[in-house]
């Protein structure tokens, strides 16, 4: 009898031994690499290719695949310009100076911590910019006050994905309209799920909370009590910034970059388009100064590259006549700001392997599988159940984009109209957000910890407490949600929203408490 391990759960096996492994060992690299050989080993055994076969599978079409990806390669190309950015802003002394102006104007490390918020949450189109974004502005804030890169990975990971997710205008929101199949309009049912995503939403309370609480739990207890103000104004001192360096020579760059990636974005998407061609012939453009349809038909990708090596273009030229840096000095930051982002670039690469891997194992398969077998019977149960099938698998496959891609369609098959409909689609979407907010091998995880500095396993380690609480209560608000859907949906949500809350604040008391106990 032949074995088949296409369509089932060792579909998900290579994914799952990764993270253990990167958990475990505190080693990324070699975690992922063991889950692709592993990943390769039952495609080979699946399709009795041999040794010839997964060699071919493993080096061709998963990890040559991935990296020959234009989507993928234009994410790469994102992170090595915004790299060199960052070098080119640290050696005008834009960052140093920075930190120097909001040591005088933010007052306490409660008050670095709640801009970094802020600011995640006003950049809310696209969660790689938001990531590497936020870290490079913030980081010399949260530096002179001693916030640990753990927690700033955190405040950095916590602000992206769950913003873009609840946010109209947003890459995301477009990857979930283009999953909306039919003459539906997809952000408009976006919209309608927004009051149903407690993952997001609660995550955003707790970080607030929890920073005006004064307190953490878990392993960031230890890398917050650890962390020394002295030997990060020590560590800022080695990187020897320009002394004409001012507060304009980050602010400047970091606002072209804003506004050229959200131009780039809606450019990719058809805004400045009028006619476009058809089957040969020319035919208006619907996207043309459409903004919302522009951003429903973006390429996340394009309009980032775009956009920064716009704002890089632009920097550079800004330097030079501001006499900030020798010309030299300036082509001295590019290798300089490669280098720095060589460790996300080799984490993202293993890890959209790993993806392609699981992917033409099944996995999508197997997951349609347990959720429309799981709809019959249990229609009040089924947004938790939905949320945590979700988790699972953007955790294990480490894309919430795929997740939605599965899940999503599903959904809107299985209820064509009503609350629970959008009560399911939107626990979808919580669900994907938190198992990529969870996951080692997420590519938003990766660059939150790139964009901290901070090591990756430690990011992970620290933040998946925090995850799994919200989670926890998150799930509980979806069966509140289920069982009060003939309620109708505004309702439904109020109704889910105080438990949820209650439940949130409740924790969070106890965890303080418990932990002023043990001090």
């Amino acid at each position: 009898m032949d074995l088949v391990l296409n369509g089932t759960f060792w579909a998900l096996v290579p994914a799952i031994v990764a993270i253990v492994l990167a958990l475990c060992t505190k080693e990324v690299y070699s975690s992922l690499f063991i889950g692709i050989i592993i990943g390769g080993i039952f495609f080979a055994i699946d399709t009795a290719s041999g040794f010839s076969g997964f060699m071919n599978h493993v080096f061709s079409d998963c990890l040559v695949g991935s990296l020959s990806d234009s989507y993928n390669v234009g994410i790469l190309v994102f992170l090595v310009i915004l790299g060199i950015l960052v070098a080119l802003m640290n050696k005008a002394g834009g960052s140093a100076a920075f930190g120097n102006w909001a040591k005088e104007h933010i007052k306490s490390k409660v008050g670095a911590q709640i801009c970094t918020i802020i600011l995640g949450i006003l950049i809310f189109i696209d969660d790689y910019f938001n990531c590497l974004t936020v870290g490079s502005v913030m980081k010399p804030v949260t530096d002179k006050y001693g916030v640990s890169k753990e927690k700033l990975a955190y405040l950095i990971d916590s602000t992206a994905a769950p913003i873009c997710i609840i946010a109209p205008i947003s890459s995301w929101a477009a990857a979930v309209a283009a999953f909306v199949s039919g003459t539906e309009n997809g952000i408009q049912l976006f919209c309608k799920a927004i009051p149903f995503n407690f993952y997001a939403i609660f995550t955003i309370i707790m970080m607030f909370a929890m920073v005006f609480m004064r307190f953490e739990f878990g392993n960031m207890s230890k890398y917050e009590k650890a962390i020394s103000i002295m030997e990060e104004k020590s560590e800022n001192k080695d990187n020897s910034p320009s002394s004409k360096g001012k507060v304009i020579d980050l602010i400047l760059p970091i606002i072209v970059l804003i506004v050229l990636c959200v131009v780039g974005m809606i450019y990719s998407g058809g805004f400045f388009t009028k006619m476009v061609e058809v089957d040969g012939n020319l035919v208006a453009n619907e996207s043309y100064l459409n903004l919302i349809t522009a951003f429903s038909n973006s390429d996340a990708s394009v309009g980032l590259v775009l956009g920064s090596f716009g704002a890089l273009i632009i920097t550079i030229i800004f330097y030079s006549i501001h006499k900030v840096l020798k010309f030299s000095d300036t082509l001295s930051c590019v290798p300089e700001g490669f280098k720095a982002m060589v460790p996300a670039i080799l984490i993202l690469s293993l890890a959209w392997t790993l993806k392609s891997m699981t992917d033409s194992l099944g996995a999508k398969i197997y997951v349609a599988g347990l959720v429309e077998g799981s709809a019959a019977g249990l229609k009040m149960f089924l947004p938790a159940i939905i949320f945590i099938i979700a988790c699972f698998l953007a955790f294990a496959t480490g894309t919430s984009w795929g997740t939605f891609g599965i899940l999503i369609p599903i959904c809107i098959a299985a209820f064509p109209e009503g609350t629970i409909r959008i009560i399911c689609i939107s626990a979808c979407m919580a669900g994907a957000v938190c198992g990529d907010h969870c996951s080692p091998i997420s590519d938003t995880t990766i660059m939150a910890s790139a964009g901290a500095q901070c090591n990756h396993v430690n990011h992970v380690s620290t933040q998946l407490p925090y995850a799994i609480s919200v989670a926890s209560i998150s799930f509980v608000s979806y069966i509140v949600a289920g069982l009060t859907q003939n309620l109708g949906a505004a309702l439904s949500a109020i109704i889910s929203w105080l438990v949820g809350i209650v439940l949130l604040f409740g924790f969070l008391i106890f965890m303080k408490k418990r932990i002023s106990k043990s001090a």
